[in-house]
């Protein structure tokens, strides 16, 4: 036996893309479905960095009191630049005039739920896309099971795909679920979580002798930290003395505060974009349209930028019946992608050492980050970058 399911726009993927996807088009009038594969726990349980652009916070402020953005992230000013165990800061109020907040995903993925449930948002959590059919029609379907196994279909006059990096959406759209443009670094990130309260007040992104490492934090009483491993690293093979020797001894000049590790990680980096964003009534956001390594911060703020603009093409085209801003979508977001592409590049060769790089690699590396650090217009270009370039840019 088949449901089926009719609505404006049928969204397939319940991230922070999807879901102030929802709430932009909720503010328009247009009602939309958004299911996705995990359980609502599953979903605000799994624990994800957040660095969030002024433009994401002044976003996520539209959904009211619901964000606690503001309130329970930490707004940061600067970073701070390490190299050969000399601090650089990066002051973002002085050169940009904008900020980041520190905010985990997952805190903005409850956020997200809670003022979309309050809303009366139809949320199915527990159902699998299997496939988008007739997205070349005016009435694309998208075709799913819910947790029991029955099938599903949901007729809309408008698909999009935040469905992540796996994405079901993208062959769709691209002809395959492959099918983009690919890179894979030769090293990824160590990471730990552990209970002690934070070691700097502000990001410590280290380039030393020893190797990259990043200092960071979730909370008051949380620290998530880095440092740069080969990609198929065994997360067991540390002891808990000999991952704190390991990332102290890549942070010289800061006495790292230890406490209890209860989580460790490899986060691989690769870098994709989507050979193509739109087919007819088919649309791609965020990871199922790119992703980025996560030196730059750039991932889930990408998907947000994204979403600002479907959000006014599909209220265009819904209200107005007028094309032009979905015709110029991919195009127009393809723009703000290989920007912040370049960037998570940029800062990820500027940091890390290749496994084959050589003492002329070294040393030019070394020189491009004083290149950076001493120039007023070196740290005004991290800065803009990092911060989130306007929207209209």
């Amino acid at each position: 036996m088949t449901t089926t399911l009719r609505t404006r726009v049928a969204i397939v993927g319940a991230g922070p893309a999807g879901l102030l996807l929802s709430h932009l088009l909720d503010r328009a009038g247009i009602d939309s479905v958004v299911i996705d594969q995990r359980s609502r726990d599953e979903i605000e349980s799994t624990i994800r960095a957040g660095i969030l652009e002024q433009g994401t916070v002044e976003l996520l402020d539209t959904i009211g009191e619901a964000s606690r953005a503001r309130t329970v992230g930490h707004r940061h000013d600067g970073i701070e630049l390490r190299v050969e165990g000399e601090g650089h800061r990066i002051d973002f109020a002085e050169t940009v005039g904008r900020a980041v907040w520190l905010y985990p995903q997952h805190e903005v993925l409850k956020d997200l739920i809670a003022a979309r449930l309050a809303a009366g948002q139809d949320l199915r959590f527990g159902v699998t896309a299997e496939g988008i059919e007739d997205a070349d029609t005016d009435r694309p379907r998208v075709i799913a099971r819910d947790a029991d196994g029955a099938r599903l279909e949901i007729e809309a006059d408008f698909v999009v795909g935040s469905d992540g990096s796996r994405s079901v959406a993208r062959a769709t759209v691209t002809g395959s679920s492959t099918g983009g443009y690919f890179r894979e670094y030769p090293f990824a990130w160590f990471g730990i979580l552990c209970e002690a309260p934070p070691s700097s007040d502000e990001l410590i992104y280290s380039n030393s002798p020893e190797g990259f490492a990043l200092v960071s934090q979730r909370s008051d009483t949380v620290q998530r930290m880095y440092f740069q491993c080969d990609p198929d690293t065994d997360t067991a093979a540390f002891s808990e003395a000999q991952l704190w020797d390991e990332l102290q001894k890549r942070v010289p000049g800061t006495t790292l505060k230890q406490g209890p590790i209860f989580q460790r990680d490899v986060l691989r980096f690769r870098s994709f974009v989507a050979h193509e964003l739109r087919r007819g009534r088919v649309a791609l956001v965020g990871d199922a349209a790119h992703t980025v390594p996560p030196t730059g911060a750039k991932g889930m703020n990408l998907a947000i930028a994204d979403v600002r603009l479907l959000a006014a093409a599909l209220g265009a085209l819904l209200l107005d019946g007028d094309e032009r801003l979905l015709d110029a979508y991919p195009e127009t977001a393809s723009r703000r992608i290989w920007k912040a592409q370049h960037f998570s590049w940029w800062m990820t060769s500027l940091l890390h050492v290749a496994p084959d790089a050589t003492d002329f690699d070294r040393r030019r590396q070394l020189g491009e980050l004083r290149t950076v650090v001493e120039s007023a217009y070196g740290r005004a270009y991290l800065a803009e970058a990092y911060c989130g370039w306007p929207f209209d840019a």
